[in-house]
């Protein structure tokens, strides 16, 4: 005889998981925000920024900013807008010896 399914606990534990998966994304976009520098604008201008690019119906204008936000993720440093900031989350010196060289030269 086969033991009975608990559909309770498998439905909260795709909650759980939901859950998780969208704080997780919460934070990224904030991550995201704060690694092109938009956090230094006003929250209503960043508000209709976005507002603005959602209700856009130019394809031509949307495909530039695919390729900028190509470019931001995969070109060097520099065009990333802050010093010392990575959208993946990762901090300036990942805790190698060159990293550590290189900003004990930098002081």
């Amino acid at each position: 005889m086969r033991k009975p399914r608990d559909y309770d606990s498998e439905l909260k534990a795709l909650d759980d998981k939901a859950k998780l998966l969208k704080e997780r994304r919460l934070h990224q976009l904030g991550e995201l925000v704060v690694a092109t520098g938009a956090d230094a604008l006003p929250v209503e201008q960043l508000a209709g920024i976005l507002t603005a690019a959602v209700d856009s119906s130019d394809a031509a204008a949307k495909e530039g900013w695919r390729k900028r936000g190509a470019a931001f993720f995969h070109g060097p440093r520099k065009a990333r807008g802050r010093a010392g900031s990575d959208p993946r989350g990762a901090s300036q010196g990942n805790g190698d010896a060159q990293s550590a060289q290189r900003q004990d030269r930098a002081q």
